[in-house]
């Protein structure tokens, strides 16, 4: 199987991700529950991974890294905190239901700064009129997890600041291949899964905490202050309350150290490498339409196509029987296809990661190609 499916999740992962969770099943125990060596290694490997991602991503504070079970938990945290029933909120048009459903369910005033697609101008003066109506939050995806779009998040954060308007980044699809600059966009939080970009496992996720005013999704035990009958009012306790993840904790740690170490200029150049020679190779076919940016910068490693005459989930299974393995539909964001003119047909989307290589892409084109002439 040629797995071009990332955007979901990176199935093939450094190595030393299994190997850290298996050592972690029999040797971690529950961080803060005790002063035995199974306890201590535990906190010693969380403490680990809060530093790891701190330092990836230019935090100076560690304890500012939560543990989540997912981006979807973290935004929901996010959400959450900053934004109350009837609350105005402006988003973009590419937003994820991780960040449309939970601002529905708290009734807030939704507001979208519509823009076309791969056009980062037009985003940011979108952003820039809605900011106009004062909301209470923005909340802003990195990069569209369907077109790959990515969206100038930095100025988008510097005109956020300038209205005193706190913001909330989605960074599904830019953590581990693009930067990711809490502290310097001054986000009130990032969001972001541990099982796409920084190569972890699934179950696990980060939300970084800036200014937000962190409020629980859950409540419960933390192992510390344990005589209060409320949670900590200091992080990232406040946030984590029940037992850690910690075989999917060690995992991530590996993932964000291959990420380190690899270096998110030499991901990002890879993928965007495997995602060119997707479209000279697709260019060539007759009745294939696909989504590829003008300019490098404004997308990442992900490219949506449409099969003439052909469904998209009809596509994406035909592909799946020859051995290629992508996502066909709305893949979770209907107001992103919307924004594209693609909510009625959805797309087949691959998606790259640093594991992939040309001649997995030459062999889905020919796929594809064989696809197009039956």
């Amino acid at each position: 199987m040629i797995y071009l499916d990332s955007a979901a999740t990176t199935l093939q992962k450094p190595p030393a991700v299994a190997r850290s969770m298996a050592w972690a099943v029999n040797r971690l125990a529950s961080p803060g529950r005790g002063g035995h060596p199974a306890a201590r290694r535990a906190a010693e490997t969380a403490f680990a991974c809060r530093q790891a991602a701190a330092g990836l991503f230019n935090l100076e504070n560690p304890e500012e890294v939560v543990f989540t079970s997912s981006a979807t938990h973290s935004l929901n945290i996010a959400i959450r905190s900053l934004v109350g029933p009837g609350d105005r909120v402006l988003i973009s048009g590419w937003e994820h239901n991780a960040v449309t459903r939970p601002l529905h369910g708290l009734g807030a005033e939704v507001a979208v700064a519509r823009a076309s697609l791969f056009d980062r101008q037009a985003q940011l003066e979108a952003f820039a009129a809605g900011l106009a109506a004062r909301p209470a939050a923005v909340v802003c995806t990195h990069v569209s997890n369907v077109f790959g779009f990515v969206l100038p998040v930095g100025e988008i954060a510097a005109l956020c600041r300038q209205r005193e308007v706190p913001l909330i980044v989605d960074a599904s699809q830019s953590a581990g291949c693009l930067p990711v600059e809490p502290e310097q966009w001054g986000a009130a939080f990032v969001a972001m899964p541990g099982h796409k970009g920084l190569y972890g496992p699934q179950g696990t996720g980060l939300l970084l905490c800036g200014g937000g005013e962190a409020r629980p999704l859950l409540e419960g035990g933390t192992g510390s202050a344990s005589a209060l009958q409320s949670m900590p009012d200091f992080l990232p306790d406040r946030l984590e309350a029940g037992t850690h993840n910690m075989p999917g904790i060690a995992g991530l740690l590996a993932g964000l150290r291959y990420v380190a170490g690899r270096g998110e200029k030499a991901i990002l150049a890879r993928e965007r490498a495997l995602l060119r020679q997707a479209v000279r190779g697709l260019r060539g076919l007759p009745g294939i339409r696909f989504f590829a940016a003008g300019a490098e910068d404004a997308q990442a490693g992900v490219l949506a196509f449409q099969v003439e005459g052909m469904d998209c989930e009809e596509a994406g299974e035909a592909l799946a029987h020859r051995g290629i393995a992508l996502r066909a539909g709305l893949h979770c964001a209907p107001l992103a296809h919307e924004s594209a003119g693609t909510l009625e047909d959805g797309v087949v989307r691959a998606s790259f990661s640093d594991f992939n290589t040309p001649a997995e892409v030459e062999r889905f084109v020919w796929e594809v190609a064989r696809l197009v002439r039956r």
